[in-house]
């Protein structure tokens, strides 16, 4: 199938995400009041906009880093084996992080990184995904706040990409090959 052609059809509006990220932000804040600083651990690419607008609504003092996994390529298939292209900057030992994933699919990517932090010895690491595929999983791994659970369909849009495009869609988009 010729993977060039598709249409996007809206599942998740731009309105519905803003008061989501709102809702998590007050939730997120009230677990980790008191805390001296949260470390806010963005997995790149996916959840850039995610973490922009969470860390703006969160009500605490916030560092912000990044991980970028490699585990997808150009296909909408995963291919199970999760790569390190970047990893964070700060120490982490003692401190409380907060993981910020833009969805949870096969779980192979976020096991991987949490294990792989929580092997840095954090006070307390919480998962917090803008989206959940549950009918996708393969790891036993579950986000801490999950913004919408979602059917088994490949998405773009709010920081999601397909090869690279749409990622600046306001709003979450189902992708439908046409022929």
């Amino acid at each position: 199938m010729d993977h060039s052609n598709y249409v996007i059809d809206e599942m998740i509006s731009a309105k519905s995400i803003a008061a989501r990220v709102e809702e998590l932000a007050k939730e997120i804040s009230a677990l980790f009041e008191g805390t001296d600083k949260l470390i806010v651990v963005g997995l790149l690419r996916g959840s850039f906009v995610f973490i922009a607008d969470l860390a703006r609504e969160l009500d605490l003092p916030v560092e912000i880093d990044f991980m970028e996994t490699s585990s997808y390529g150009n296909s909408t298939e995963s291919s199970r084996e999760v790569r390190i292209l970047k990893d964070i900057r700060g120490e982490i030992e003692g401190r409380d992080v907060l993981v910020v994933e833009d969805i949870v699919d096969t779980g192979h990517t976020l096991n991987h990184v949490v294990h792989l932090l929580k092997s840095r010895n954090p006070k307390r690491l919480k998962i917090c995904a803008l989206l959940d595929k549950p009918s996708r999983r393969e790891v036993d791994i579950a986000a801490d706040w999950i913004g919408f659970e979602i059917p088994d369909k490949f998405v773009v849009g709010y920081g999601i990409d397909y090869a690279q495009r749409n990622r600046n869609l306001d709003h979450i988009g189902a992708v439908r090959f046409v022929e």
